[in-house]
């Protein structure tokens, strides 16, 4: 492609609404271009990004097995009826009516559409295993898009689906697309890990997701020094110490003033305790009914550990005005001693003796508090977020915190959809059996800007080889003379014809504005017909990944740099 055919407007300024290093450089080169909130076109250098993702993504599904498939983006609201997720999935699906007043859907996910094929198409255990996929434009209506790429609307997504006949062929086909996540992540040369992770909206017993290590990362990581155990942090087991047999008296509970001490750090300073020797109660909406979450004053409580433990859909925190509305206690001064609602407790909670608690009046807190004694929670569990201090749950080994961007995610489904919509075969005994299913995920457009956020300097993008949309960028940087001309053009199509993808940058623009336009694109390689070329006969060849520049013959160059680019796609 020539430069001075393509439209690819660069800018120097950044734009006021990106926020992430991904979004302001798919701006300022010329990748993307901001339709409305959430949602993007794609220049024609970012569907090339977008199609390179694209391309890894469909030769690693086909190599596993899966067979791609294309479905609607509109989805009858009736089969989302069938599975239960119509009214359960929340705002983010966008429901609108037909001109025959029937609901419909734009889709977030696949699993309704592909379960109906499913229970249309496949009779017999003879026909499974099966996969199907798909590359196709999703859409999540979310409360407060941001990020460009990272968090849209509307984004490019691979979805997969597995059929099998039992649960034993269930985890051979997770694995086989766990096995094809690593291969993918590995062939667009990326910094990841596989982590376990909560299944969320989508469902299941069990999941990983593939996260890409970034700085910018939404989601924060749990990464074992000493193994390979990592989790998010929703996800991340916390395993207590063996327990220590005290052997102090159990106080009588006493209820003493604190005024104006809402705080745990303040009622422990005041009474003369540490906070982990205070029971702090939080207050939530599980599912539109309160409940009360009990942790050590030191730590916190995590909530989609919380749902978890209570098998809930949704879990809310209340504020203090909604506190009040829910139980008339005074926020500051909450405890679980006489409480007369539902209360889940991490497993700490129960080891901790002669504890201070909330007296559930105002001003006033209790000292010599004892689980088991003085109040029994409706559910005990691992309910806290894990910090630094804790020790792998595999191994014992010291734990790191990472931030990471979610680009992948697996899941084992079970029967969910398949019960729910009456989707069943024959097994070989004749008898109507549910599939057991799997879905696997990649955000492809994600992907993109996952990249750029775990690769790029102060001058702009820095792709990985296989994501670059151009691998080698040719500027002449004397676009009147002749003999550059010439010899640009020489390089140009040589380059092509070992099956390379060349930018050549044929503009009448100042050698300065070329250099830095190539920087900001993140093209792997550039080769230079300028000075070098009117001494010596020679172009420059420099990576723009280590800055490295070498001088080239000009009978060498072609060669050279088809052979770098096979080596780093290899």
């Amino acid at each position: 492609m020539r430069y001075s055919q393509m439209l690819l407007p660069t800018t120097k300024e950044t734009p006021s609404e990106a926020e992430v290093v991904s979004h302001q450089l798919l701006m300022r080169g010329g990748f993307i271009r901001k339709l409305t909130s959430g949602m993007y076109t794609y220049l024609p250098i970012g569907l090339m990004a977008l199609q390179k993702v694209a391309e890894i993504v469909r030769q690693e599904m086909n190599r596993a097995g899966a067979q791609e498939i294309l479905m609607p983006m509109v989805q009858p609201g009736d089969l989302w009826e069938e599975s239960g997720r119509w009214k359960k999935y929340g705002p983010e699906l966008l429901r609108f009516r037909d001109r025959h007043d029937r609901d419909y859907c734009l889709g977030p996910t696949h699993e309704e559409v592909v379960t109906d094929i499913a229970r249309r198409e496949l009779q017999s255990y003879r026909q499974m295993p099966i996969n199907l996929y798909q590359i196709q434009t999703k859409f999540r209506d979310e409360i407060r898009p941001r990020f460009g790429l990272m968090r849209g609307r509307e984004f490019v997504m691979k979805d997969a689906y597995s059929f099998d006949v039992d649960d034993e062929g269930a985890s051979r086909s997770y694995e086989n697309m766990r096995q094809a996540y690593y291969r993918i992540f590995e062939r667009c040369g990326l910094e990841f890990r596989a982590v376990e992770a909560d299944s969320g909206a989508i469902g299941g017993s069990f999941s990983h997701e593939f996260m890409v290590l970034a700085e910018t990362g939404e989601d924060t990581l749990v990464i074992c020094d000493s193994c390979s155990y990592a989790a998010n942090v929703e996800k991340a087991a916390i395993v207590l110490p063996e327990a220590v047999v005290s052997d102090a008296p159990l106080q009588d509970m006493v209820k003493v003033e604190t005024p104006g001490m809402k705080k745990v750090d303040k009622v422990a300073a005041f009474l003369k305790v540490q906070p982990a020797d205070v029971i702090k109660t939080m207050f939530y909406l599980a599912d539109g009914a309160p409940v009360a979450a009990l942790v050590r004053g030191d730590r916190e409580v995590q909530s989609v550990k919380l749902k978890n433990l209570l098998g809930a859909t949704d879990v809310e925190p209340l504020d203090e005005d909604q506190i009040w509305q829910q139980t008339r206690l005074p926020v500051g001064y909450l405890g679980p001693v006489g409480l007369e609602l539902k209360t889940v407790a991490d497993q700490e909670v129960m080891r901790m003796v002669n504890a201070v608690a909330g007296a559930n009046e105002k001003g006033c807190h209790l000292t010599g508090v004892n689980p088991g004694r003085d109040f029994q929670p409706s559910v005990v569990g691992d309910l806290r977020q894990i910090t630094t201090a804790d020790r792998c749950p595999l191994c014992g080994g010291g734990l790191r915190l990472k931030e990471g961007i979610e680009v992948g995610h697996i899941f084992k489904l079970g029967t969910k959809y398949s019960e729910a919509m009456e989707a069943a075969f024959q097994d070989s005994d004749g008898q109507a059996k549910p599939f057991v299913m799997g879905c696997y995920g990649i955000g492809v457009s994600r992907v993109v800007a996952a990249a750029i956020e775990q690769n790029h300097d102060d001058k702009g993008i820095i792709f990985p080889v296989p994501l670059a949309p151009f691998q080698v960028i040719v500027l002449n940087l004397g676009p009147k003379d002749e003999a550059y001309c010439t010899t640009a053009e020489a390089l140009y199509n040589g380059l092509r014809a070992q099956g390379l993808d060349v930018l050549l940058d044929d503009r009448d623009e100042r050698p300065g504005s070329k250099f830095n336009d190539a920087d900001l694109l993140g093209i792997p390689y550039r080769l230079t017909v300028g000075k070098t070329f009117e001494k010596e006969g020679k172009v420059e060849m420099r990576s723009r990944k280590t800055g490295e520049t070498q001088v080239l013959a000009l009978d060498e160059a072609v060669d050279v740099l088809a052979g770098l680019i096979r080596q780093a796609l290899s």
